[in-house]
């Protein structure tokens, strides 16, 4: 039978940009989430919708049913999964773990193993679609773990995101993330180059992609991105600094299976020239400050 709402206690960790509204969602579906961070100040807003505060990682996984993580680097999900005062150590037998980081495949792998072991249920669910499809509970999630604990999470699930896929088995959800953020990494490339060849032209960049995103060019980050470019609004929906990490994983998971990524060398080798420039705090969208 799968979690609904009743009776049901969600821990979230993790309120950065994505996790503040996927939690924020959770809530409105009308879970009762249990939450903590670092600096309790961050949780201030799901504090006053109705979250409740917990004082540490092992205060929240103890007293939760479902716990929930979007961190910032695997070392991170290393830290808040199975350091002594960590997740896997004090939560109950029988209950749920759900990393949504982006993450490494072979630290899924790792946490799947040593959760087996104490009978806790772990998955692997990194999302793609940025602040916006974290906002409006759109986020594609991408899950690795047993079918069986994906059928009973499910419903958490549909209250953050609407497509919704069981990759296979541990790490799985993580290695199609890496296939994600192989796209972007080329694509933002793309991006940045056309608009900045529109405005060379002396087009209205504006104009250009009400031609090009509903034809073959079209991505996400051309219809979502593409906009804050020609705005110059670099705020964050997504991190440099995260989008580096990302894509240094995919990099090094790449390599271990054998594969050569030219373009998402090239796209790495960009975004840490953007960010050695000061950038690594402003939304992915600022790589076009490289061109201009």
């Amino acid at each position: 039978m799968a979690f609904h709402v009743k009776d049901t206690q969600i821990g979230f960790i993790g309120t950065g940009v994505m996790g503040k509204s996927m939690a924020e969602n959770l809530i409105k579906a009308g879970y009762r989430v249990n939450t903590y961070t670092r600096t309790k100040a961050k949780a201030s807003e799901l504090i006053e919708q109705g979250a409740i505060w917990k004082n540490s990682v092992a205060e929240l996984a103890a007293s939760s049913d479902v716990i929930i993580t979007i961190v910032g680097y695997p070392k991170d999900v290393e830290e808040v999964y199975l350091s002594d005062s960590g997740i896997l150590q004090n939560a109950k037998s029988g209950s749920y773990v759900i990393d949504m980081t982006t993450s490494s495949p072979l630290l899924a792998e790792k946490i799947s193993s040593e959760a087996k072991e104490r009978e806790i249920h772990a998955l692997d669910a990194p999302v793609s679609g940025g602040d916006v499809g974290a906002k409006n509970g759109k986020l594609a999630i991408m899950v690795g773990g047993e079918k069986q604990a994906f059928d009973q999470v499910l419903p958490l699930f549909e209250a953050m995101g609407e497509n919704i896929v069981l990759q296979g088995d541990a790490g799985a959800g993580q290695h199609t993330k890496m296939c994600n953020q192989i796209t972007i990494a080329s694509n933002m490339i793309g991006v940045c180059e056309a608009i900045v060849y529109a405005e060379k032209a002396g087009l209205n960049p504006e104009r250009v992609l009400d031609s090009i995103t509903t034809g073959a060019a079209g991505s996400w980050s051309l219809s979502n991105l593409a906009p804050r470019m020609i705005d110059e609004n670099y705020d964050p929906g997504f991190y440099v600094k995260h989008f580096i990490k990302d894509m240094t994983i995919a990099l090094e998971s790449a390599k271990e299976i054998g594969l050569t990524t030219p373009g998402l060398e090239l796209s790495l080798s960009l975004y840490k020239q953007l960010a050695e420039q000061g950038d690594e705090n402003s939304g992915t969208q600022a790589l076009i400050k490289l061109f201009k």
